[in-house]
This record gives structure tokens, C-alpha cells and sequence, in this order.
């Protein structure tokens, strides 16, 4: 499957949309990163997509990489250090399952704004937006 199949270019407004809208509850930065296939292990690839996107840059290392590898069927959600430092184990299972459930039948955007939207709600617990935010990162889907 083409990324162009797997979201148009208006369902990729949509999701930035919705990056958009997460990133107004919390000072977290999230991107997502489609690709067609995962070359070796998949959380060791999100990490160096994550590092190329120099995601590991944001002042509280709170920077989120949600990484979709098409013809794998790989999923893997990566927060920065900060997250991990003050967030308990399974943090991300209600994200992962708000997309995986929409995945499962075929509606790849709204898996995609779900999660997002997700992932917002659930930054927001430890890193509630602030008055002086700025964004720190592209909103802009990144494509492999």
C-alpha cells in the first residue's frame, strides 16, 4: 500500500490538525512518521527516526513519535526521556489502542486523529500547556 492509500492529502490535514489541537492541552510535541516498511527491530528504527527528527531536542524532552511502518503492520509509540522519567508503566496502551482499533478496520486517519488526540489527553496529566509555549516541532507528517 502507497502512503498516498493509506492517507490522502486531506485526511494529512486532518491529522495536523489534530496534532494541532492535542498540542493546545499540553507542552509535549507530538509527530507522527509513516513509512512502508520497518528495516530491523521496530523500536530500535523508531528510535533513529526519532533522533533524525530531532525529536529528542524539545526543552523538557517531551517529544512523542508515533511511527507506523504500512506493509509491517509495526506500530510503536516513543516518548522522550521526560516522559518516561514521571509517567507510569503502560502510559501509552490507551493511545496505542485508540489507533489499532480504528486500524483494525481500515480507518487509518481516524486511528491516526484518535490517537493523536489520545496521546494530548494523556500528556496533558504531567506536561499541561503552558502560557509562554511555543511549538518546538513540525506538525507535519514525515514520510520513509
Amino acid at each position: 500500500m502507497k502512503v498516498s492509500e493509506f492517507i490522502s492529502p486531506d485526511d494529512e490535514k486532518e491529522i495536523v490538525k489534530a496534532i494541532k489541537e492535542a498540542e493546545l492541552n499540553t507542552s509535549g510535541e507530538i509527530r507522527v512518521h509513516i513509512e512502508h516498511k520497518c528495516t530491523g527491530d521496530r523500536f530500535d528504527h523508531a528510535l533513529e527516526i526519532f533522533e533524525k527528527l530531532e525529536m529528542h531536542k524539545t526543552e523538557l524532552s517531551n517529544g512523542v513519535l508515533i511511527y507506523v511502518s504500512i506493509d509491517d503492520h509495526q506500530l510503536v509509540i516513543l516518548g522522550d526521556k521526560g516522559i518516561y522519567d514521571v509517567v507510569e508503566k503502560g502510559f501509552w496502551e490507551s493511545t496505542r489502542d485508540e489507533i489499532i482499533s480504528q486500524f483494525k478496520a481500515h480507518n487509518y486517519k481516524q486511528g491516526l486523529i484518535n490517537g493523536i488526540l489520545e496521546a494530548g489527553k494523556q500528556l496533558k496529566q504531567h506536561f499541561p500547556y503552558q502560557s509562554d509555549d511555543t511549538n518546538e516541532l513540525d506538525n507535519e507528517i514525515s514520510k520513509g
